[in-house]
């Protein structure tokens, strides 16, 4: 046996990399990224090439590792030269993030440090650090100081959080759920409707609220609703509005939604996922202040604060509920026991075992300041006013004023069923360029092409580059018709 472990330990030391070759793999992946920022305007920000994934499927698990040269050439060709690049200026699609370059920083530290911010016994400076955060963007909506609150993986493990804490704290079990009455629209994002699903809440009545024309909750219809459920008997008990809808980016006339879920004792919960962090903007901030009078509230920090994927927030303002759907303790644990006046991240979350996600946003608000990510928000609000303001004079239809940074745009005609194909044709075209990524929605079934200005990176050159696109574009279909 002492052989055997003699052989073993010369194997699996190997895990534990040299000095010499931990600095040479460093000075690779550092070069490796500086390439990749250094080339990032010449890269396309889409690319279809399916050819070069064979590289990375022939890439088999083998008892003997390759040279990290050889694996960063795989993943040159097979990850970083293929579909959507949501680090560059020109995506425009979906609702984008970033990535500043300190949140890497914060990763490198955590994965090679790796501590653990589940529990406060474990590292107290993790979790103190985590909550800092937290504590910041409580304060910036409104919260007060005995909120929780806690860094996800993203908005759908937020949602999760906040609808369970919701659901738990009404006392809502399989005998009472199919009395139980939930409000939303049909612009609120799928995570919240997955939510439900996975919290068994999807027994309850889910009522679509009507819409005015600018694709907002119609609080006089929500009213009705209400009313019509509880001479029906029946329990009146979610709200769930929108501060940035993914479509629209339109936010929900939240002061009257929240005047209506007190009124009625329902849970107010707001998905600011996108719209959340404007609230530091001089614009927007009045407008958002009523994101303090809703129950729970969902933030993407890899979103408004760009930082990398995998970032979201939720935020619950009463913390007793938040700890009564996610606390528990194992024997194992008994260690961790204590009367601690910190909150356990661990203890108001699904998740036990989690990153370190919080040195990521903690190093890059320390480090670069409020100030920047202030103005950058600010500029992509002017951005997608900008751009809203010129495509008009082009000759396109646009949808409605952009109340964040989203905008809709379209070739307008005479037969809607040809405008659809149309506009299809010219998205088509448009990614072909490989400068611009943006994607598509269908509203009341028209298709709309459709913007969204959110990477840090995006400035006024590239909206210009965009409307010189869609000019050169609609030339040739007043010329001919359609889009070539």
């Amino acid at each position: 046996m002492r052989k055997e472990l003699e052989y073993l330990e010369s194997v699996s030391r190997r895990l534990d990399m040299p000095a010499d070759d931990r600095i040479a793999s460093l000075q690779s992946i550092i070069g490796y990224g500086e390439e990749f920022l250094k080339e990032i305007d010449d890269i396309p920000v889409y690319q279809e090439s399916p050819e070069s994934l064979e590289t990375l499927q022939g890439c088999d698990f083998e008892d003997d590792g390759k040279s990290l040269d050889q694996l960063l050439a795989i993943l040159r060709q097979a990850v970083d030269s293929t579909g959507i690049n949501p680090a560059a200026a020109g995506h425009l699609g979906y609702v984008p993030g970033g990535g500043v370059f300190p949140s890497a920083l914060g990763d490198y530290l955590a994965a090679v440090t790796n501590r653990y911010a589940g529990i406060y016994y474990a590292n107290p400076g993790a979790v103190i650090l985590e909550n800092l955060c937290v504590q910041w963007m409580a304060k910036i909506i409104g919260y007060p100081e005995q909120h929780a609150g806690n860094l996800s993986s993203g908005g759908s493990i937020a949602t999760l959080t906040a609808l369970t804490a919701a659901r738990d704290w009404h006392e809502i079990k399989p005998e009472n759920v199919r009395n139980q009455v939930i409000y939303l629209t049909t612009q609120t994002h799928h995570c919240v409707l997955k939510a439900l699903r996975i919290a068994a809440l999807d027994y309850s009545h889910v009522r679509m609220v009507e819409m005015n024309t600018a694709y907002q909750m119609d609080p006089e219809d929500l009213n009705r609703k209400i009313e019509i459920d509880k001479r029906a008997g029946l329990n009146p008990f979610l709200i769930v509005a929108s501060a940035g809808s993914t479509d629209l980016g339109i936010i929900d006339p939240l002061d009257e939604i929240a005047s209506i879920a007190k009124r009625e004792g329902c849970w107010f919960h707001i998905d600011a996922a996108y719209g959340g962090f404007f609230v530091l903007t001089d614009e927007l901030s009045g407008l958002l202040s009523a994101l303090a009078k809703s129950d729970s509230v969902v933030l993407d920090p890899h979103k408004g604060l760009f930082l990398s994927y995998g970032t979201g927030a939720v935020l619950i303002k009463n913390r007793a509920a938040a700890i009564k759907s996610h606390y528990y303790r194992a024997n194992y644990m008994q260690d961790a026991e204590g009367d601690f006046e910190v909150l356990n991240p661990a203890d108001i979350s699904p998740e036990l075992t989690k990153h370190f996600r919080g040195l990521r946003m903690w190093l890059s608000l320390q480090l670069l300041g409020i100030k920047p990510y202030k103005a950058a928000l600010t500029e992509k609000l002017l951005l997608a006013r900008y751009f809203h303001s010129e495509v008009q004079k082009i000759g396109f239809k646009v949808g409605p004023d952009p109340t964040l940074s989203v905008c809709l745009f379209r070739i307008s005609g005479n037969n809607p069923e040809s405008e659809n194909q149309q506009n299809r044709a010219l998205m088509n075209a448009i990614l072909k360029t490989g400068k611009i990524f943006l994607s598509s929605t269908t509203l009341d079934g028209t298709f709309w092409l459709r913007i969204c200005v959110m990477v840090f990176r995006t400035h006024k050159r590239n909206i210009d580059e965009l409307l010189k696109i869609l000019r050169d574009q609609y030339e040739t279909y007043a010329k001919s018709g359609k889009i070539i």
